[in-house]
């Protein structure tokens, strides 16, 4: 996947600049992106902050490795009820 060349506070900061009256046109010119890449960057961005950003990348990072958890204590059950039935 192609890294961009926007860190994710650079790209709110660009959006909030939208929002505080500057045109899209003059952003996207300035910046050097597309008017869709802006677009798709409010459709996943909009409405963030940085700090919430922060927290929702934490948050994922928690999710990952809970998951992991599961899958590693899920399989050690799977192995415990195998040697159960064959012990039987």
């Amino acid at each position: 996947m192609k890294k961009s060349r926007f860190s994710e506070s650079k790209i709110i900061a660009i959006l909030s600049r939208n929002g505080q009256g500057e045109r899209v046109v003059d952003l996207c010119r300035e910046h050097g992106i597309s008017d869709a890449t802006f677009y798709n960057w409010k459709a996943k961005y909009g409405g963030l902050s940085v700090s919430q950003l922060k927290r929702l990348k934490e948050l994922e990072v928690e999710n990952a490795r809970l998951k992991r958890m599961y899958a590693d204590l899920s399989l050690v059950h799977v192995a415990l009820k195998d040697a159960m039935e064959k012990k039987l």
